[in-house]
């Protein structure tokens, strides 16, 4: 089908760029270029990864007047480098709401402050967000519909190309099919998964795959993208988790129970008593006897919300709504503070389905003790009523890092701080193989990196994540094939290298329905594949023209995307498509284009 498409594609372009002021019915759909209108060179940046859509991109905004020089890298690392550079006008990009809420969904990529910021700054569209974000679903529909067109129709900053099912196949004569989930935003969690023989759960290590070999950070608060995402999410525990539907729960997290306050401000959690953090000793996970508590859980998210408290902070903007994390030591608090919505009190919203109800509030970790009733209740406040707080303490972000180990390996100067001279924590030189291994991580979550190479990473089991509970991993280790052609994965797959592929591509589907030891899971996502157009770089072509970028914004004709993708895709706005049903859409229009690109060659002459 992809071949039938692209064959097609490139003929109708021939047949409407060789045409001489005679409008086809295809051109009147898809694009009309006249040979006398002056045609504008564009920079079209992707991945090798992209190339399918850089295709149909190139033949779209040809077929309308472009001149288009695409500039394909060979990895991700490469097009980043191209695109922190400003070295394109418009770019392939996908983004991935992990958390399941809007406000994530647009806060990194489109406020000024944004770590993320694809955009240029626009006190409109941060106005929207931050309205937006303290408004109820119901009510924020229309907020972030206002803001979509801001962003799209009105300015033509970026606009989403489709939203991509959610895949992953798996090997079922090996791996256990109900204990391999799919979750439509959370990274996959490895503590669940099985096999099938039960013995193979400590002798055989569960294989996966992820394209990106380079990690940007194993510290959760200095990297948000697909090379730490995933390890990241199974390093580190959080005060909350996500559920497959999005729904957010306490289950497997740091709490036994979570309350929002009357106020909508206050947040409380209570918490576990039966994880320490895991270091690695001799190549292997050890209990480092350290008590994962309260002082580890104010010190992880003040300095997640806090932008100079490292270095290359990515991750800063989605807990800026942290005002406040503090122990709660006061009984009567709980007592006398209303569940929001609920004729409840925090109290018993926290004590529901304990082993044992709150005797006591201790403060220091080492005296909790659920079995006695002896706990500890972190209270977090945020600047302003913000419920979707929640979803951001379920982000691999907000994992939660020993404050002892970190505040040891980070004793440099901020100010000074030399990548060159430094290894801080989380730095993949630290558990790299060779001269600069010395493996300074401690895990809080299921699993801990013992070490990596330019080919794989190899993880084992918490011995100290509750061990006595059914949230224990099943499997003791863990290895992620670096393998940055899915095609190459997808064959190590089907030859039993390895046991699961996760992120599937929709043109693979077909291939793993037709073995019969494979299983494809598939399921809706909050992905979304977008277009950046330039507005960063004030030297840029289209940063300088509204009219050119909303020429290039009409040229984009959705339908190719569904019909070249066998109709797996569903068409989308912005990235908040997939949350939100905000009623927007683009629909191609080649007389806009023309009426815009004659606005922009008048303007340029």
């Amino acid at each position: 089908m992809k071949k039938t498409l692209f064959s097609t594609v490139t003929l109708l372009s021939a047949l409407v760029l060789s045409a001489c002021n005679v409008t086809t019915e295809d051109e009147a759909t898809n694009g009309n270029s006249s040979e006398n209108q002056e045609t504008v060179a564009i920079d079209l940046l992707g991945a090798t990864a992209d190339e399918q859509d850089l295709n149909i991109l190139r033949d779209q905004l040809t077929r309308n007047g472009f001149e288009v020089n695409v500039n394909q890298q060979p990895d991700y690392a490469s097009y980043r480098t191209q695109r922190d550079a400003g070295n394109f006008d418009i770019s392939v990009a996908s983004w991935t709401t992990v958390t399941g809420n809007p406000d994530y969904s647009v806060r990194s990529l489109f406020t000024s402050e944004g770590d993320s910021r694809v955009i240029t700054p626009d006190p409109e569209v941060d106005e929207l967000i931050n309205q937006a974000a303290a408004e109820t679903p119901e009510e924020y529909v229309e907020t972030y519909s206002e803001m979509e067109n801001t962003i799209v129709t009105e300015n033509a900053y970026a606009v989403a190309l489709y939203n991509p099912l959610k895949a992953q196949a798996f090997n079922q004569d090996l791996l256990v099919p109900e204990s391999v989930r799919l979750s439509k935003s959370r990274a996959f969690a490895w503590d669940s998964v099985e096999y099938q023989d039960e013995a193979m759960n400590e002798t055989e290590p569960l294989t996966l795959t992820q394209t990106e070999s380079d990690l940007t950070s194993l510290d959760p608060i200095k990297g948000n993208d697909g090379s730490i995402n995933q390890l990241n999410t199974n390093m580190y525990v959080r005060l909350v988790n996500l559920q497959d539907d999005d729904t957010v729960t306490s289950e497997a997290s740091l709490s036994y129970n979570h309350a929002i306050g009357e106020s909508r401000s206050d947040y409380y959690f209570i918490l576990r008593d039966d994880i320490n953090f895991a270091s690695v000793e001799d190549g292997q996970a050890v209990d480092s006897g350290e008590r994962v508590g309260a002082e580890d859980v104010i010190y992880s998210l003040e300095r997640a919300s806090n932008p100079d408290s490292v270095p290359d902070h990515r991750t800063y903007s989605l807990h800026s709504f942290i005002d406040e994390v503090s122990v709660v030591s006061d009984m009567s608090e709980l007592e006398n503070t209303t569940v929001a919505g609920e004729d409840t009190t925090v109290l018993e919203s926290l004590e529901a389905d304990l082993d044992a109800p709150i005797n006591s509030l201790v403060t220091d970790e080492t005296e909790a003790d659920s079995s006695a009733g002896d706990y500890q209740v972190v209270k977090l406040t945020t600047t302003e009523p913000f419920p979707q707080v929640l979803n951001y303490l379920a982000h691999q972000s907000a994992g939660i890092v020993s404050i002892d180990q970190v505040e040891a390996v980070n004793d440099y100067d901020i100010d000074n701080f030399d990548i060159n001279t430094t290894i801080p924590y989380g730095d993949q030189r630290a558990v790299t193989e060779g001269e600069t291994y010395d493996n300074h991580l401690y895990a809080s979550g299921p699993y801990i990196m013992i070490q990596k190479n330019d080919y794989e990473a190899t993880f084992q089991r918490n011995p100290a994540y509750m061990p006595e509970s059914e949230n224990a991993a099943n499997i003791e280790n863990v290895t992620v094939r670096f393998i940055g052609d899915m095609d190459s994965a997808l064959s190590a797959l089907r030859s039993n290298e390895v046991d699961m592929l996760y992120g599937l591509e929709e043109t693979q589907y077909e291939v793993v329905e037709g073995a019969e030891n494979l299983t494809l899971q598939t399921g809706p996502s909050n992905a979304v594949t977008y277009l950046i157009i330039n507005t960063t770089n004030e030297e840029s072509k289209t940063a300088q023209s509204e009219d050119l970028r909303k020429a290039i914004l009409y040229s984009i004709n959705q339908d190719d995307f569904v019909q070249s993708y066998d109709g797996q895709v569903n068409k989308a706005f912005t990235p908040v498509t997939p949350l939100v049903e905000t009623g927007n859409e683009l629909t191609a229009d080649p007389d806009l284009v023309q009426e815009h690109l004659t606005n922009y060659l008048e303007q340029a002459e």
